[in-house]
C-alpha cells in the first residue's frame, strides 16, 4: 500500500478581490508553491495521485447548518460589492464566486483520502486543500475556513465505515476551535490542538483555548489544548510535546484513525506563527504519528503563509508518510521554560482523565497562567516594523541555511538491508528490502574478532563479516536501516565490535540499546560519543550520565512509559548519528514490542538504525523490524494496561537523576534555568 495526493486545480480559483491586508496571505500559490515543490523532489510521482471531488450536500451537513450551505452556495452568483459585504459579517474570512466550489472540493478531497485509506487502497495519504476548514464551525465561517474539511472527514469515517475512535491532531499555529466545538462532548473523537495563545493575546483570543478546556460531558479528557504562551517555539518544544502529552494519550486511546490538521504557520518563517520549527520536524511528528492506528493517517492542509517554508514541510510530512528516513533534527534539543510551563499544564490539566498521564507522576503546577486580558492587544512583534523584519531575515536565512543542509545528504539509495545467517528466512520480507550477502574483507573482520574468543567460531565470524559490511554501507551513506542475526553465544561480542567500529568508522555519537542479557563493554569510556541503556538490567540505574539501565517492565503502560519518557527523551537529546539496537540472549520482548522500539529510533539518527538480532529470536522477529524500519507501521502493542507502582518508581527515578543532563526529558520548567526565554 502507498500513500495518496489528493488535489484539484480549480482549489485554487478562489482569491481575494479587494484590499484586505489580514486576508491576502490566503492565496492561490499556497497550493501550487507546494505541488510544484512536491514535483520537484520526486514525492508526487511516489504518490497516488487521486482527484479531488466536490462533498455533496448530504456529507457538508454531517458538520454544517443546511441554511449556512444554502448561504455558501448563493454567494456563487454575488457581485464584488456583494461579496466583501457578506464576507464583513465573519472574523478574517472572504468570499469569491468560486468559493463554494472550492470549498466542496476542500471537504471532498479530505472525504475521499479517509475512503482511501479505510478502504485499504492506500496506507496514508494527504489532501492539498484549500480553503483550511478548522475554525469553520456550524454556521459560521472563520479564520479563512468555510467548511471544516477535517471535522466532516471524522463524521464520515464514524457514520460510513463504523470507525469508534479517531485522533485528530492539530498542528496548525492557530486553535482551531471549530473542530473543538463540534467534538467537545463525543468520547469517540480526542483532538489535540497546539496552538499560538499568549495567555489569550492572539487570535482567536479564546478563554476555551487554554490548557483547562478538556471537553465536556461525556467528553471530558477528549479535548486536549497545549497553549504556547511565547513565540520561537522549536523542534525541542514540538517534539516534547508530542512524547510527553499526546503520545501517552493517543496510545491508551488506540485510535483506529489519525486525522491531521496539518497547518504549516507553526513552521520558522510564518508571519502568523512566529516559531522556529524547522522543516524536517513535521516528518519527525508524522513518523511518531504512523505509530498509531496501524500508520492509517490522513493529513489535510489548513494555514501556512510563508511559500517556501510551506512547501518544504510539505515535502517533509509527505516523505515521511512514503516512509523515507526523517532527517536528523537540527539545533540544541532543550526545549523553552514556556514550553515546560505549557506542557505540564496541560499534562495536569488532562491527568485526571488519562492513566498514562497519571502513571507518570504528574506534579501540580506552581504557577497558573495569568487569565486572558480584555480587548485584543497588539500581537509580540507588529508586521512591518523593524523587528518583525529583523526576525523574519533570520528565518529566512535559517530556512535556506537547512535546505542546503538537506542537499548535501540524500536519502540513502537503500532504505533497509537485511543480513541473515539463514538465506530462507528472507521469504516473507517486503519485495524491495536488501538482502544483503556481501561480508566486510576477511582481514578486517579477523582483526575486529581477534580480542574476542566468542568470535573464533566460523559461524561468529561469518555473521560479523556480515555486521561490519552493513555497518559500513550505513555508515557511507549507501544504507539508511538494517538488520543482522547474530549467533547467540557471540551477540556480547559482536556488539562490542560493533560498537568500536561505528565509532572508529565515522560516528560521532554512538547510541546504544541493549536489550537482555548485554552488558556493557567494560572499557567503553564516558566520552560523550557514546550512550548505553540496557532495557533488562535487574535495576533501575544511571551509573553515569552515558550509562543507563532499567528493569523490562511487563505491563503495556510500563513499556510506552520507558519508550516514551526515558528512551526517545534521552535518544533526542544525545542527537546520535547511528543508533545500535541490540536483542540478547532472553530479551523478553514480544515482536510488537521490538518493532516498536526500532521504527520509534528512526527518528533521532536520520533513519541510520542498525538492529542485531539473536538467531535463536523467531525468524518472524527479523521480518516484522524488516517491515518497521521500511517504513511500515509497527503492530498493535494490545490492550493498554497501568504501568505497575515499582516500574512508575523506577522510571521517576531514572528521570530524576538524568534531567540535569538530558534536556528532553524534563516535563516541568526550572525557573532561570537552560532553554528559558
Amino acid at each position: 500500500m502507498g500513500t495518496a495526493l489528493v488535489y484539484h486545480e480549480d482549489m485554487t480559483a478562489a482569491r481575494l478581490l479587494w484590499d484586505d491586508p489580514e486576508c491576502e496571505i490566503e492565496c492561490p500559490e499556497r497550493l501550487t508553491t507546494a505541488l510544484e515543490c512536491l514535483q520537484q523532489r520526486g514525492l508526487e510521482q511516489r504518490c497516488l495521485r487521486l482527484a479531488a471531488r466536490e462533498a455533496s450536500e448530504a456529507e457538508l451537513g454531517l458538520v454544517h447548518s443546511p441554511e449556512y450551505v444554502a448561504l455558501l452556495q448563493g454567494t456563487q452568483a454575488l457581485g464584488t460589492g456583494e461579496l466583501q459585504a457578506l464576507s464583513g459579517q465573519y472574523d478574517a474570512v472572504y468570499f469569491h464566486p468560486s468559493t463554494f466550489h472550492c470549498a466542496r472540493l476542500a471537504a471532498g478531497a479530505a472525504l475521499q483520502l479517509v475512503d482511501a485509506v479505510l478502504a485499504g487502497a492506500v496506507r496514508n495519504g494527504l489532501a492539498l486543500v484549500r480553503p483550511p476548514g478548522h475554525h469553520s464551525q456550524r454556521a459560521a465561517a472563520n479564520g479563512f475556513c468555510v467548511f471544516n474539511n477535517v471535522a466532516i472527514a471524522a463524521k464520515h469515517a464514524q457514520r460510513q465505515h463504523g470507525l469508534h475512535r479517531i485522533l485528530i491532531v492539530d498542528w496548525d499555529v492557530h486553535h482551531g476551535q471549530g473542530i473543538q466545538y463540534i467534538f467537545e462532548d463525543d468520547p469517540s473523537v480526542l483532538y489535540f490542538s497546539w496552538h499560538r495563545y499568549e495567555h489569550g493575546r492572539f487570535w482567536p483570543y479564546l478563554r476555551e483555548s487554554d490548557a483547562d478546556a478538556v471537553g465536556q460531558g461525556p467528553g471530558l479528557g477528549f479535548t486536549v489544548n497545549l497553549p504556547w504562551n511565547q513565540v520561537g517555539m522549536g523542534n525541542a518544544d514540538y517534539v516534547a510535546a508530542f512524547l510527553h502529552v499526546l503520545l501517552p494519550v493517543a496510545f491508551e486511546f488506540n485510535p483506529e484513525l489519525v486525522l491531521v490538521s496539518a497547518g504549516f504557520d507553526s513552521a520558522i518563517g510564518d508571519p502568523e506563527g512566529q516559531m522556529q520549527a524547522t522543516p524536517e520536524c513535521f516528518a519527525h511528528l508524522t513518523q511518531l504519528l504512523q505509530m498509531l492506528a496501524g500508520g492509517r493517517v490522513c493529513a489535510v492542509l489548513e494555514g501556512g503563509y510563508h511559500l517556501e517554508s510551506l512547501s518544504q514541510s510539505v515535502c517533509m510530512m509527505v516523505q515521511a508518510l512514503l516512509g523515507d528516513p526523517a532527517p536528523p533534527l537540527s539545533g540544541p534539543m532543550v526545549p523553552h521554560a514556556s514550553a515546560l510551563e505549557s506542557i505540564q499544564s496541560v499534562r495536569v490539566a488532562q491527568a485526571p482523565h488519562w492513566m498514562s498521564l497519571q502513571q507518570q507522576g504528574v506534579a501540580p503546577v506552581l504557577r497558573p497562567s495569568p487569565r486572558s486580558p480584555e480587548g485584543r492587544p497588539s500581537p509580540l512583534l507588529l508586521p512591518g516594523g523593524p523587528e518583525f523584519k529583523a526576525a523574519a531575515t533570520q528565518d529566512v536565512a535559517a530556512l535556506s541555511s537547512l535546505l542546503d543542509q538537506l542537499r548535501l545528504n540524500p536519502t540513502p539509495p537503500v532504505r533497509t538491508a537485511v543480513a541473515l545467517t539463514a538465506p530462507d528466512a528472507a521469504l516473507a520480507l517486503p519485495s524491495d528490502v536488501l538482502c544483503e550477502e556481501r561480508s566486510a574483507p576477511q582481514e578486517e573482520t579477523q582483526a575486529w574478532a581477534r580480542p574476542h574468543e566468542a568470535l573464533a567460531q566460523d559461524r561468529a565470524l561469518t555473521a560479523l563479516g556480515k555486521v561490519l559490511y552493513l555497518l559500513d554501507r550505513i555508515l557511507d551513506g549507501q544504507v539508511s536501516s538494517g538488520i543482522a542475526v547474530t549467533p547467540a553465544s557471540a551477540a556480547a561480542a559482536t556488539l562490542d565490535v560493533a560498537i568500536r567500529c561505528g565509532l572508529s568508522h565515522g560516528a560521532q555519537r554512538l547510541l546504544c540499546l541493549a536489550v537482555g542479557q548485554l552488558d556493557r563493554p567494560p572499557d567503553l569510556t564516558d566520552d560523550g560519543r557514546n550512550l548505553w541503556l540496557n532495557i533488562g538490567g535487574k535495576e533501575a540505574a544511571a551509573l553515569s550520565m552515558f550509562h543507563v539501565s532499567v528493569p523490562l517492565p511487563g505491563t503495556t503502560g510500563g513499556f510506552l512509559s520507558c519508550v516514551l519518557a526515558l528512551v526517545l527523551p534521552l535518544a533526542y537529546s544525545f542527537q546520535p548519528d547511528l543508533v545500535l539496537v541490540a536483542l540478547g540472549p532472553a530479551h523478553g520482548l514480544r515482536d510488537p514490542q521490538a518493532a516498536l522500539l526500532a521504527a520509534l529510533l528512526r527518528g533521532p539518527a536520520g533513519g541510520r538504525v542498525l538492529v542485531l538480532v539473536d538467531e535463536e529470536s523467531t525468524p518472524q522477529l527479523a521480518v516484522v523490524l524488516a517491515r518497521v524500519l521500511h517504513g511500515a507501521a509497527a503492530p498493535s502493542l494490545g490492550p493498554f494496561s497501568m504501568a505497575s507502582p515499582e516500574e512508575v518508581q523506577a522510571l521517576m527515578q531514572l528521570r530524576g537523576q538524568l534531567e540535569p543532563r538530558w534536556k528532553m526529558l524534563q516535563v516541568a520548567s526550572e525557573a532561570g534555568g537552560p532553554g528559558s526565554g
